[in-house]
């Protein structure tokens, strides 16, 4: 069963800034694209920025050179640097990943054809005075 478990959220003043972390876990063969996602009340979900597997990255124009990410792949974690915090980030932050299933051959991870989405349980960031 795989996981991803989201840390680093909280209560920043505005001009302030944030380290979210995600960490996948479970029988993983390969981890493709990872993101972040926000949502406010009433709101859909809306992209925040991407990586993919060889680390090109595409961010939303609204956190442009403020925010980055990052990835781990030793560790399964996706990271997401946010400087310079406004007001309207407040959100709950959710990281995604695209992940291919694998399964224990022995004491190697073999692949499947099993791949999908899988969500994180979501991170309150508050940006307020």
């Amino acid at each position: 069963q795989v996981q991803l478990v989201e840390s680093g959220g909280g209560l920043v003043q505005p001009g302030g800034s944030l380290r979210l972390s995600c960490a996948a876990s479970g029988i993983i063969f390969r981890i493709n694209t990872m993101a972040w996602y926000r949502q406010t009340p009433g709101n859909q979900r809306e992209l925040v920025a991407h990586v993919t597997s060889d680390g090109n990255t595409n961010y939303a124009d609204s956190v442009k050179g403020r925010f980055t990410i990052s990835r781990d792949n030793a560790k399964k974690t996706v990271y997401l640097q946010m400087n310079s915090l406004k007001p309207e980030d407040t959100a709950v932050y959710y990281c995604k990943a695209n992940i291919l299933l694998g399964r224990m051959a022995g004491i190697v991870v073999v692949t499947t054809t099993v791949s999908g989405d899988y969500w994180g349980q979501g991170t309150q960031v508050t940006v307020s005075s």
